[in-house]
């Protein structure tokens, strides 16, 4: 099959090294902005969450090798009839341009699938650029998580297709077929209704997590162990072990952004603040290392070192977007402490993030955990990579000033670790 991707996502590059591997003929047209004289593009051109998935641009390569993969001028990616759409949030102009220029021929048959996130209803504005059945615009959610996106597009657990023309249906599943051919897996919908469902499905994602972090902010005020509550909890199979791990907020480029697009529509058509309240406590919840810091000394950083491991907004990734790091080193830093941190892939990307507020000389960046640790005051992780999980505790003591370790994770075995002579606090703990 031939088949278009049009956008620069993670969901576009990674839609196109799959389809390709299939044996699909792939035009790719990334840096589509709308017009026939958008720039044509390379592998050099994929953007740094794309450069840092894991696989990505070795299969993106195998399959440009192939010849199955090419990146494409607009005319050219625009003859094919089946077309996958990945443009962010705020480039829906593009898609409708794009849409409009596809539908100029109102008599050839025309699938578009859109996986932009463009808020419920988006689909049905494109629909109207589209001639009749024969074009058809269905609605495919990119539910893909960074740091694993190869495998989760592969594998998936579920396809949602929001797409009602039977035709339409047949060449989608043709195209995904290779992917998924378990049928109970299919949940097929109308556009508007899988939009919705995109967004619920990210609401209470987010109402989970903020409730159990709710949770054991009141575990710590009265005593109770919130791991021993979180395991009793998923064992009920009515709630499950899903998404019950407190921590120190969540972050990403694209899940507070969705979370925020609901908490708008919400409030717009059912003056509902849930979600809204769930973001601005998510948003307290990432200093929450830091406030427990700041207790533990006083009120008085002045001249510490701390040590932070692990800056991404999660394991896998090197993206910083949103992430708690983020907040805890703009605070450290206001308060006077000289900050030594580690990470196994976004080194690059903190120190580029600071290096525009101009902190860098109170910033070192270590090349390994066990660095970081030298002369510390105190040591605070902020993401749960695999590496930081069962550390030498008396290689870290000997290089810490103090024992103390704020786990914004809850990584180690608190009765272990304050053993073994650390000051230890967690999130519910």
């Amino acid at each position: 099959m031939k088949i278009a991707i049009w956008g620069n996502e993670l969901i576009a590059w990674t839609a196109a090294a799959c389809f390709a591997e299939m044996g699909n003929e792939v035009l790719f047209t990334p840096l589509f902005s709308g017009g026939d004289n958008s720039e044509s593009a390379n592998l050099d051109h994929a953007p740094a969450n794309v450069k840092e998935e894991p696989g990505l641009i070795e299969q993106l390569q195998q399959q440009q090798d192939s010849g199955r993969l090419q990146f494409s001028e607009v005319t050219t990616a625009s003859m094919a009839m089946l077309h996958f759409l990945a443009f962010l949030p705020k480039q829906l102009t593009y898609a409708e341009s794009l849409c409009h220029m596809l539908a100029k021929d109102k008599e050839r048959q025309l699938i578009v699938m859109n996986a932009s996130n463009f808020g419920i209803g988006a689909s049905d504005k494109l629909q109207a650029f589209l001639s009749g059945n024969q074009q058809v615009m269905a609605y495919i959610p990119d539910q893909l998580p960074a740091g694993s996106a190869l495998a989760h597009f592969k594998k998936p657990d579920h396809l949602i297709i929001g797409c009602q023309q039977e035709w339409a249906l047949m060449h989608i599943r043709a195209l995904y077929r290779p992917f998924s051919q378990n049928v109970n897996s299919w949940l097929l919908m109308s556009a508007r209704e899988a939009e919705y469902t995109k967004f619920a499905i990210t609401g209470m994602l987010a109402l989970r997590l903020a409730y159990i972090n709710d949770l054991a902010n009141l575990a710590d005020e009265i005593d109770v162990d919130i791991d021993i509550i979180r395991q009793a909890m998923g064992s009920d199979e009515r709630i499950g072990q899903h998404y019950l791990n407190p921590g120190c907020g969540f972050g990403g480029e694209h899940f507070p952004q969705y979370i925020e697009g609901l908490a708008g529509t919400l409030s717009q058509a059912r003056n509902s603040s849930l979600l809204s309240t769930v973001l601005e406590e998510n948003e307290k919840q990432k200093e929450l290392p830091f406030r427990k810091l700041w207790r533990h000394y006083d009120c008085n950083l002045q001249g510490k070192t701390i040590s932070i491991w692990g800056l991404a907004f999660k394991p896998g990734t090197a993206s910083i977007s949103n992430a708690p790091s983020l907040k805890v080193i703009d605070a450290l830093l206001n308060q006077g402490c000289k900050v030594q941190v580690h990470d196994p892939m976004a080194m690059a990307n903190i120190e580029m993030y600071f290096a525009k507020h101009h902190h860098n000389d109170q910033l070192r960046f270590c090349q390994n955990e066990m660095q970081a640790l030298e002369n510390s005051d105190g040591l605070l992780l902020l993401t749960e990579w695999a590496q930081y999980f069962s550390p030498d505790y008396q290689t870290m003591r000997d290089a810490m000033n103090t024992a103390l370790v704020i786990d914004g994770r809850n990584v180690f075995d608190k009765k272990l670790i304050e053993e073994l002579g650390f000051s230890y606090y967690g999130v519910g703990r």
